[in-house]
């Protein structure tokens, strides 16, 4: 339709066709997808939009297809709510939870970038999907996979918990158990795409699959009445789903769906795995590699491949980053869901414990529209809060076993 110009490195800036490639031959420095803003904003509008059906493609003109979506009919469009008992808590005013904890069809944001991913690997003419995942990408691409049609190799560290690795077997993948981390999953990932011609998603498929993390910022814009937040706080693993909502935020802006842009920034990683915020607080672009340690596996990437971008929008945007502990994560999880009913995996505590201590620090404001983004379910990593939560009450079969109980329960 026009709206795509091609690749383009994000270091040298070098130009390249619309192709299953990721790295620049020349400098080694990651591609993504250049558009025709002028294109494009002269072919939509906000009402528009609004018109269409209420799913990811709604923003067709900033995602990067050539034809008709494939994947995805039924994904994106998730709730953005504006808390009252959480916001009471934690002394706000203008607290929103972006809700991605209910995201179709695997429970989390990985259905986005996924729906993306697929249809263009359709469009490539691949007949095989494939991941290196620490849970959630792996659902998605045996969930969407398997009603595209696709073969599926899926490749995850081992040490997952077990029930992400049952949320990926029901749907009959290959899956391939790898003993070792994420990073060192990843590595045996990029030989085994340099030898098989193979559609992985966050490989060779990655400019285009990464794209799809867009839709949750336009999605946060349009709820919020077509303006930017004052604050967006974002848990990292690679740092890319960071960089792909701001890059969201800069293209409305850029092709006139709004008016103006003065959002911070804010990253949020677990303390056990902190490359990026740990380079934001010593003011550097340098990121660290470190050995995960965590509850939080879905953020377990020790050298994550977007964090250097993450970091730079960050001090960009004048945001910060924040980590937290297990403990921290368990809390906040539970602190989510005795308020505002909303189960979110570790990762959601992660952002959401981050987001308490900045406000506390002064970070965010008070009376600041600020949106925490939570991007996964809770039924994913049940495992976290085993011996942290309240017991049952156990009776016997009668009305005066229960009213022991409730005895009990009053005093």
């Amino acid at each position: 339709m026009g709206f795509i110009k091609g690749l383009k490195c994000r270091e040298c800036a070098r130009e390249y066709p619309v192709e299953p490639i990721y790295v620049c031959e020349f400098c080694f420095g990651p591609l993504e997808v250049a558009y025709d803003y002028e294109t494009i904003s002269a072919a939509i509008t906000t009402e528009e939009i609004e018109g269409r059906p209420k799913n990811l493609w709604r923003y067709r003109e900033f995602l990067p297809i050539d034809g008709k979506p494939y994947v995805g009919l039924n994904t994106g469009y998730t709730p953005l709510i504006k808390t009252e008992n959480l916001a009471r808590v934690l002394g706000m005013r203008n607290l929103y939870i972006k809700d991605d904890s209910v995201v179709y069809p695997s429970l989390s944001f990985k259905d986005r970038v996924v729906s993306i991913a697929l249809t263009k690997a359709k469009e490539f003419d691949f007949d095989t999907v494939a991941c290196a995942s620490t849970g959630n990408l792996a659902h998605s691409v045996s969930a969407n996979g398997a009603v595209s049609g696709f073969n599926r190799f899926i490749f995850i560290p081992a040490s997952l918990e077990a029930s992400k690795i049952i949320a990926s077997l029901v749907y009959e993948p290959n899956l391939i158990a790898v003993d070792g981390n994420y990073d060192e999953v990843n590595r045996l990932c990029s030989e085994v795409a340099n030898k098989y011609k193979w559609a992985f998603v966050n490989i060779n498929i990655r400019p285009f699959y990464a794209e799809g993390s867009k839709t949750l910022g336009f999605e946060v814009i349009e709820q919020l009445g077509w303006k930017a937040p004052d604050n967006v706080v974002v848990p990292c693993a690679s740092g890319s789903l960071l960089t792909k909502i701001w890059k969201s935020f800069t293209e409305f802006k850029e092709t006139g769906l709004i008016q103006d842009l003065d959002t911070k920034v804010f990253a949020a990683q677990a303390a056990g795995c902190s490359p990026i915020t740990q380079a934001i607080q010593q003011g550097t672009d340098l990121i660290k590699p470190v050995k995960p340690d965590t509850i939080a596996k879905s953020l377990a990437i020790g050298n994550p491949a977007d964090g250097f971008y993450a970091s730079r929008v960050v001090a960009d945007t004048g945001g910060y980053g924040e980590d937290v502990t297990d403990q921290e994560i368990i809390d906040a999880m539970k602190l989510l869901a005795r308020t505002e009913g909303i189960f979110a995996e570790t990762a959601g505590g992660v952002t959401l414990a981050a987001t308490r201590k900045l406000v506390e620090s002064g970070k965010i404001g008070r009376d600041e529209v600020t949106v925490v983004c939570i991007t996964g379910n809770g039924l994913k990593t049940q495992e976290a809060l085993q011996s942290h939560v309240i017991s049952p009450h156990y009776i016997k079969p009668n009305i005066a076993s229960f009213e022991e109980a409730l005895e009990k329960i009053n005093t």
